[in-house]
Parts: structure tokens; C-alpha cells; sequence
């Protein structure tokens, strides 16, 4: 029998961590699903989902626990994956960066009981004026009743005073 499994990873970044972590799925009999994996700040995080006979779980925890300066947490997958509702969109806001600027975006998806599926930010520096910009994009699920244009004006209302570009793209089913 087969279980899927959630895998987050987090440590020091360094060449070969990666392919130190499929090696071990490998011989444990595991199919590599699907991941998200980026370096932050010298760090390296990471989550993936991979398929291993059952019989292999405590071994794989044990084999990824020894990888030198790994933090690994290995949960069941047990959610049923079911047909969603609504539709998907893929956000993208760039402006002025300043704290709280995520929180805001993110209460205001929420109000519209939006669910973030994947989100990406970064701050880098403008290319004229040297500013620092803040980015994000996320691909969002839209309930059946969201109204895009009413949720476009709440967050242009949130950026108004920081010159933020806010854009939406359906994605096809």
C-alpha cells in the first residue's frame, strides 16, 4: 500500500541539499509529486509531497533527519483531493514597499473569502529611482459569488498612497 506524504524542509543553503533529499525518497521507494522550493535570506525551505510505500514512512523520516543541518517535519497527506469551486485567478501587486503591506492584502482576499493557493513576494530595488518595490503574485481560488472588480477596488483602496499596480488573469481550467 501507498502514502502520500507533506514534507517541509528548512536549513542552511548549500549546493546538493536538494539533490540530497531525492536521493533519499528514491530509496525509499518514493515518487516525487510535486514541491516548492526556494532559497530565503542563506536559507533553504522547502515543501514537497511525495508517494512511498507505507511500510517505508519511519525509515524516510529517519533517513532525512540525518541530512547535516536539515529541520524536517513529515505529516500524512489525508485530504481528498475534490473538484474545486469557483474559479482560479492570478494575482500580481507591485508598489511601494512598507510593513504591514502583506497582512493588509491578504485581510482584504480574506473578506472576500478568497483562498490563497500559492503566494510569492519579494522587495527589490525600483530601476530608476533606486526605491524598494514590493512584489507578489499569488494564484488565488475565487468563490462562484466574487465579485473581481468590487475585490480589484479593495485593494487598489488598501495601495492607494503607495503607486501600486494590482492586475488579475484568469487561469483556464
Amino acid at each position: 500500500m501507498q502514502i502520500s506524504l507533506v514534507i517541509t524542509l528548512i536549513g542552511a543553503d548549500r549546493t546538493g541539499l536538494v539533490e540530497s533529499v531525492a536521493r533519499v525518497v528514491a530509496e525509499h521507494g518514493g515518487n516525487w509529486l510535486e514541491s516548492r522550493m526556494c532559497r530565503l535570506g542563506g536559507e533553504f525551505a522547502g515543501i514537497l509531497r511525495v508517494k512511498i510505500p507505507t511500510e517505508k514512512k519511519t525509515s524516510l523520516l529517519a533517513a532525512l533527519q540525518k541530512i547535516s543541518g536539515l529541520n524536517v517535519t513529515v505529516r500524512a497527506d489525508e485530504t481528498k483531493i475534490s473538484a474545486a469551486q469557483g474559479r482560479q485567478t492570478k494575482f500580481e501587486i507591485v508598489g511601494s514597499d512598507r510593513p504591514g503591506i502583506v497582512r493588509e492584502i491578504t485581510s482584504a482576499l480574506a473578506r472576500a473569502n478568497v483562498n490563497v493557493e500559492e503566494f510569492s513576494s519579494e522587495v527589490v530595488s525600483a530601476p530608476m529611482s533606486g526605491e524598494t518595490l514590493f512584489k507578489a503574485s499569488a494564484r488565488l481560488q475565487l468563490p462562484e459569488n466574487c465579485d473581481l472588480a468590487a475585490l480589484k477596488r479593495d485593494l487598489e483602496k488598501i495601495a492607494a498612497d503607495l503607486l501600486v499596480d494590482v492586475s488579475f488573469a484568469e487561469l483556464s481550467a
